[in-house]
């Protein structure tokens, strides 16, 4: 599996050391971009992205928690994050158009959705998106626990992915932890979103090693 350590986890003062750590042990930078509005928190801005993107050798992953997360595409795109993933529950019927916009862009394009979302509902974008994100907590914040029933909403995904023979990714983002990743490989995860279970380690990067061998 691969593993996105999310920096909202991380010490805010020393951000920079965090990159430089998750560059060397990370296989991506999760960055959960929120504009207070879609979700009650703010978080990153462009000045964090960009620097974020300017220090870090391996893919950028930014989860845009935003009303209005279209209008972020260019911008990220252009500073060099790779991976751009939006909810559906603020595509306003267009997260078909969103999709290929970020493709177009050159970037992988992602489908998020809230834990009250059937997941069904993402089942009409598979072959448009390149990675899905299932969270297992409520967008919005960090240190959450994990909601056990994300197990069946990843499996569900999953067999609908194999059954179309895509090979889009699933993302599973929020309460991810050592006691609970088997358990998600086992349903279909393919990137595990770690946030508090990495930064409030003694040793943050054996907890990134226990999670990829999950």
């Amino acid at each position: 599996m691969l593993v996105s350590p999310s920096l909202l986890s991380a010490d805010f003062l020393h951000i920079g050391d965090a990159v430089r750590m998750l560059d060397a042990h990370a296989d991506l930078i999760h960055l959960d971009l929120m504009d207070g509005v879609l979700v009650p928190n703010l978080s990153f801005g462009f000045s964090v992205s960009d620097a974020v993107c300017a220090a870090a050798s391996i893919p950028v992953d930014a989860h845009l928690m935003t009303v209005h997360p279209w209008a972020w595409f260019p911008h990220l795109a252009k500073k060099g994050v790779r991976y751009i993933s939006f909810h559906l529950e603020a595509a306003g019927g267009d997260a078909l158009q969103h999709l290929r916009s970020l493709r177009a862009l050159g970037v992988k394009a992602g489908l998020a959705i809230d834990p009250d979302v059937p997941v069904h509902k993402l089942f009409p974008y598979i072959g448009e998106a390149d990675f899905f994100v299932v969270m297992s907590v409520y967008a919005g914040f960090g240190g959450q626990k994990f909601i056990p029933e994300s197990l069946a909403r990843i499996a569900a995904l999953k067999a609908e992915l194999r059954r179309r023979g895509d090979a889009a990714l699933i993302e599973v983002d929020g309460g991810v932890s050592a006691a609970n990743a088997s358990s998600l490989r086992e349903a279909g995860a393919d990137i595990l979103v770690a946030g508090s279970a990495v930064f409030g380690a003694p040793d943050p990067s054996a907890v990134i090693r226990a999670l990829r061998a999950a």
